[in-house]
């Protein structure tokens, strides 16, 4: 015990300095090694924030439907941006029988649109994908296609209404397409007098 009062009076000075040392060298370890951690997760919320920032950017598609007087009728997608003409294209044309002046195909395309491309001599009234005179469209309808009429369409041939329309389009939804114009008996509300009277008004 002696010994350690000797060792301690003789080298207290270097022991105090040697402790403090150990004790910085002790903080600053603890101090670096900590750095990295929060680096990490600084650079794992920048990337984030980088990855939702491209994500906002990321060009988005339309699904259109496209049917009618074209080489491939069918469901296509295309950029946001894409126009008419486009949808065209990508159903493979237009078929030689194709009315292209009916169809407005500088009109950008939608999210689940409906394109219709008519043939000559075929009326189209729908105004989303089409332009038409505007007396075609003031006046009573003609040749209404009942596989692709809209129920704003079908409301504009004498003797149907809202009502009526619905019955049709979910006939259409329940069955698929309209083999015949006769095939509207098979509907509540449709006696032979009045598909009759709309047949001239109508077309498979």
């Amino acid at each position: 015990m002696e010994k350690l009062i000797e060792l301690w009076d003789k080298y207290r000075l270097q022991i105090l300095v040697a402790g403090g040392l150990a004790l910085a060298l002790c903080y600053y370890a603890s101090t670096t090694m900590s750095k990295p951690i929060t680096t990490a997760g600084s650079q794992a919320v920048a990337v984030s924030s980088s990855s939702e920032s491209s994500a906002h950017h990321l060009p988005t598609v339309v699904a259109i439907d496209i049917k009618g007087a074209v080489q491939k009728p069918g469901v296509y997608e295309l950029k946001s941006d894409s126009r008419v003409n486009e949808a065209v294209n990508a159903a493979g044309g237009a078929l030689a029988s194709a009315d292209l002046r009916q169809v407005n195909l500088a009109k950008q395309l939608t999210d689940q649109q409906m394109i219709y491309i008519p043939t000559k001599g075929e009326t189209v009234t729908d105004p989303l994908t089409s332009s038409v005179a505007s007396g075609e469209l003031n006046g009573p309808a003609s040749n209404i296609n009942l596989n692709t009429a809209s129920k704003e369409q079908l409301c504009q041939i004498p003797g149907i209404g809202d009502k009526k329309a619905d019955l049709i389009l979910q006939y259409r939804q329940e069955h698929g397409q309209f083999k015949t114009v006769d095939e509207l008996k098979e509907i509540n509300g449709f006696g032979e007098k009045t598909v009759a009277k709309m047949k001239e008004h109508l077309s498979v």
